[in-house]
């Protein structure tokens, strides 16, 4: 069950590091903080915790991580991923996918429309003039049932009714967080419908390896490595132009790693116009459709800390947070642009008008499944 011993805590307002003493939340949450009732569903605070003491918070409010806190080289914690400290907070933030679920629909759908079964679907629009990330009231504005199984699962559900944003069938989806005791944060995704859908689930946390201040330092020297031969190139509204591109001699090829930061601006590159900086999806290479494997992986110079990804999915939307304004959040933590690096595990944006992409149909009848594993270590 959750912690809720909060009365000796420690605080360096410099780092944002916090100690404990008598109680074991590393990242000074107060689970009182997330308890709001909406629409009749209460929210709360969950964490996950392993052998190692390191700590996972997650709020059924969207599915948002709000902390993983895990060690530097020198064994200093703190928190990793960019989130809020309160239920209102989440609610409200300026960045509203910040470190949550997102669905029915991860990245963007042209126009906000698609056909299925020769029929029209038209979705909100609020990304320009695209759909983004399921639409304002999608999978991260809403209530999950929660439960936790021990100290180191949380299980959450959420059934998508019919039309909801716009979307055909009603949706039942589950989605499993466990923390492992090699600090690996695994997320299970598992959905069936009663009606023909699209489904392209993804978690959107904005990790900051440095850990979170005021303000939170650039993630532009973070060495990143991408386990992709091509990339799909966008138009100017951020849109697949259905084209899949080598990443060869541009500045998305991290086959070796890069820093993040060096390539970024290329003045020369239409695509990381586009996009603003890097806002793409990547092909991650595979050996079987569907398969467990490694997708990226980057080190934080002055932490030493290290994240890898590992995921089922055909996709990784890498994006570089090229939009935030030094926004305020966790322990007045300030989030500002390109303070923090995405790895989206998903299937390709607008893939249902895009009949060359890997399908994101759902059918009565099958069961759609993602796995994505985030696994935290330290390097010299």
């Amino acid at each position: 069950m959750p912690c809720t011993s909060i009365d000796i805590l420690q605080y360096n307002p410099i780092s944002l590091v916090y100690t404990t003493m008598e109680t074991q939340a590393l990242s000074g949450l107060n689970p009182a903080d997330f308890q709001k009732e909406i629409d009749g569903k209460k929210t709360n605070l969950f964490f996950l915790r392993n052998i190692q003491g390191n700590e996972v918070a997650i709020t059924n409010y969207g599915g948002t991580i709000v902390a993983i806190m895990v060690p530097d080289r020198d064994g200093k914690h703190t928190n990793v991923i960019q989130a809020h400290d309160n239920i209102d907070a989440c609610i409200n933030s300026p960045e509203p996918f910040l470190s949550t679920l997102v669905g029915r629909y991860g990245n963007r759908i042209a126009r906000g429309r698609f056909q299925l079964n020769g029929k029209e679907y038209r979705l909100s629009v609020n990304n320009g003039p695209n759909h983004l990330h399921g639409g304002p009231t999608g999978f991260h504005a809403r209530v999950w049932d929660a439960e936790q199984i021990g100290a180191q699962t949380l299980v959450l559900r959420y059934v998508s009714s019919y039309y909801e944003e716009g979307f055909p069938g009603e949706l039942s989806m589950t989605v499993r967080y466990t923390w492992t005791d090699e600090n690996e944060l695994v997320i299970d995704y598992r959905g069936t419908t009663n009606k023909k859908t699209v489904v392209n689930m993804t978690s959107h946390g904005f990790f900051s390896l440095q850990g979170l201040g005021n303000p939170t330092p650039t993630a532009m020297d973070t060495v990143c490595e991408i386990n992709a031969d091509f990339y799909i190139p966008i138009d100017e509204t951020c849109i697949p132009t259905g084209e899949v591109r080598k990443v060869e001699g541009t500045p998305f090829d991290f086959r070796t790693p890069h820093v993040v930061g060096e390539r970024i601006d290329d003045p020369n590159d239409e695509q990381i116009k586009n996009g603003a900086g890097y806002d793409h999806c990547f092909v991650l290479n595979k050996k079987e459709v569907g398969e467990l494997s490694f997708a990226a992986k980057i080190k934080e110079p002055v932490s030493g800390r290290t994240m890898e990804v590992y995921t089922t999915e055909p996709g990784m939307q890498f994006y570089s947070d090229n939009w935030a304004n030094g926004f305020p959040g966790y322990h007045g933590a300030t989030f500002g642009r390109r303070s923090a690096l995405c790895f989206e595990a998903q299937h390709f944006p607008d893939s249902p008008n895009k009949p060359h992409f890997p399908s994101v149909v759902l059918n009565p009848g099958e069961v759609y499944t993602q796995k994505t594993v985030y696994k935290f270590g330290v390097e010299a």
